[in-house]
């Protein structure tokens, strides 16, 4: 199985980008890493087998276009930072080819999904409520009603895929 190292993902793509968005968090670190792990097992897939989600963050066009239209653009300022780590031409003619081959990008775009709910994340959260915060605010965005409620997309299955993917590299990571 091949997949990103996890270090690597958090200190080189992760953390820069929520610093840039002046959103660096370590909840914010660890919610990204758990999503990237649940929905790609951090890069082992970047497209699903229809296609519609892309990325390690599995983003859906759909979910991609309604943050832009929905949420920043109520926010000109965080949308441009967003927007800065986005390829310059790319971006244009082929935005949702970001969410695969731009993970500075598809991190942000993962976290603005968070934000998004105007919720206040506790600095440092554990697993189980990682797990939450994905179920609730992340995948019901990105997921129909029928595909939440299947087995695969359990509050047990996220820990069980931090665990594996996530502190399987470093045992004393956060969470």
């Amino acid at each position: 199985m091949m997949g990103i190292y996890v270090n690597d993902l958090r200190e080189l793509i992760i953390r820069p980008a929520l610093e840039h968005l002046n959103e660096w968090s370590q909840t914010a670190e660890n919610l990204l890493l758990g999503t990237a792990a649940q929905e790609s097992q951090l890069g082992f897939r970047v497209q699903s087998d229809t296609g519609d989600s892309l990325g390690i963050y599995g983003i859906k066009a759909q979910t991609h276009i309604r943050v832009w239209d929905e949420f920043l653009v109520t926010d000109p300022e965080l949308a441009s930072r967003l927007r800065g780590l986005a390829s310059q031409q790319q971006f244009l003619k082929f935005p949702h080819q970001e969410l695969i081959t731009n993970l500075s990008y598809a991190s942000g775009m993962a976290w603005m999904m968070y934000k998004r709910c105007h919720l206040k994340f506790p600095a440092n959260a554990d697993i189980h409520e990682l797990a939450s915060y994905w179920l609730n605010l992340y995948a019901t965005q990105n997921e129909s009603i029928a595909q939440i409620n299947s087995n695969e997309l359990t509050l047990e299955k996220f820990a069980q895929n931090y665990r594996t993917f996530v502190l399987r590299e470093n045992k004393n990571l956060a969470a």
